[in-house]
């Protein structure tokens, strides 16, 4: 590709790293390099995408974090199991496991998937250590890497990943909704003429049947959904100017109706709404749709209350019923939001004893990401450096170009 020298590669691993003669599942990882270097002995870099439920990158140039990379490494993308080309978790998928899905999808999380990291690192590099990039859920990764296998790294980035290390679900979406409702107030406050088109569409898909392209009914909880578009840092234009063609006369047009389905149908990533609370799991407590338990104290968030509040990161129970894209695995997320016998997902004491260098950036107003929990954790890892900003929101490693990951890259290299 232009100024990219692209190798795929696939790896056969055990769907249960327990059980390593049982199952396989194929993971696939995309080798990316400097066309001039591709016979250096260069170090490697693994990304690690965010999500859960979020396959790789897929480079159409060197630019950026990858082309700042680029100079010093060689970078692997990788499909995460269940993404893209690592054997996909689909609509088929669930029709073809039934009642085995939600089984088959315990072996989704961060410890699998490091598991994954490790087996191809050993396939790709031998003995020596790597370097990884992890962007938010990848972060979290990062965080279960270090735990798990911290001699298989070199030095690890992370950007607006630092979970809470003991936070289960319920903490992390009680502090989640008032950074919603702030986003949503910014959001309002930038673009005051939307608050009234905002809710003469609600009135609009309150008062009738108003149907997607794909047949599912676009209700105000689901119009509600859009919020996520605002952790990030085009977010709030992006949903301006969805809402600027809402209407072709009296009726919602069909360019404002295709938007919001592609935005809020979850089809091509169902992994991403079965597994979002499931993250947070560990020890004895199930998750129980801690979401939906936490818009109880939140009644700002109504669909009828004035102004309309956006909703973020979050997934309910009536989006496996209500959302076509979702509905195939809504047996499955009811299993694995009643499921207690999570296994732990860091291991504090090495984390606190670590010594790979870790630099990480945390984004003060992160809608999606907790500041304060990041910082928690921060200052309970050993060798971690981290550099606190609000110059960006979530998608800040993109955003900014190479500036951070370059950043980041002389932190833990102690040159800042």
């Amino acid at each position: 590709m232009p100024g990219m020298a692209v190798t795929d590669h696939h790896f056969s691993v055990p769907l249960d790293h327990a059980d390593p003669d049982g199952p396989a599942v194929t993971v696939f990882a995309r080798e990316v390099a400097d066309p001039v270097r591709t016979g250096d002995d260069l170090p490697w870099l693994l990304f690690l995408q965010g999500g859960p439920g979020g396959k790789s990158p897929r480079p159409t140039r060197p630019d950026g974090w990858l082309a700042h990379a680029l100079r010093t490494h060689r970078v692997l993308l990788l499909d995460q199991r269940g993404t893209g080309r690592s054997t996909p978790v689909t609509a088929a998928t669930a029709a073809r496991l039934g009642d085995g899905l939600a089984a088959y999808l315990r072996h989704f999380r961060a410890d699998a998937i490091v598991a994954d990291a490790e087996h191809i690192r050993r396939a790709l590099c031998g003995d020596r250590p790597w370097e990884t990039l992890g962007q938010s859920y990848g972060g979290f990764l990062t965080l279960t890497y270090l735990s798990q296998a911290p001699e298989g790294l070199r030095a690890c980035y992370v950007t607006g990943g630092l979970s809470g290390l003991t936070a289960g679900a319920d903490e992390v979406y009680a502090r989640t909704y008032p950074r919603v409702r702030e986003k949503v107030e910014r959001f309002y406050a930038r673009y005051p003429g939307d608050v009234a088109t905002v809710a003469a569409v609600a009135g609009h898909l309150a008062a009738g049947d108003v149907r997607l392209p794909d047949g599912d009914r676009l209700t105000v909880r689901r119009l509600q959904t859009l919020g996520m578009l605002l952790g990030m840092g085009d977010g709030a234009e992006r949903l301006h100017w969805l809402f600027d063609e809402a209407w072709d006369g009296a009726a919602l047009s069909d360019t404002f109706l295709r938007q919001v389905m592609a935005l809020t149908s979850f089809a091509e990533t169902p992994l991403y709404g079965v597994l979002q609370e499931v993250i947070y799991a560990q020890g004895g407590a199930p998750t129980a749709w801690a979401a939906e338990r936490a818009l109880r104290d939140h009644p700002e968030f109504a669909p009828g209350a004035e102004p309309l509040l956006f909703t973020g990161e979050m997934f309910y129970p009536w989006m496996f019923e209500e959302l076509s894209g979702l509905r195939p695995f809504a047996e499955a997320a009811h299993a694995l939001a009643g499921t207690r016998d999570w296994p732990a997902l860091y291991d504090p004491a090495r984390l606190t004893a670590n010594t790979v260098p870790v630099a990480a950036i945390v984004y003060h107003d992160d809608m999606y990401v907790d500041a304060e929990l990041s910082l928690r954790t921060a200052r309970s890892v050993g060798n971690l450096r981290y550099w606190v900003t609000n110059e960006w929101e979530h998608d800040g490693v993109r955003a900014s170009g190479d500036r951070v990951l370059s950043r980041l890259m002389d932190m833990a290299a102690g040159r800042v």
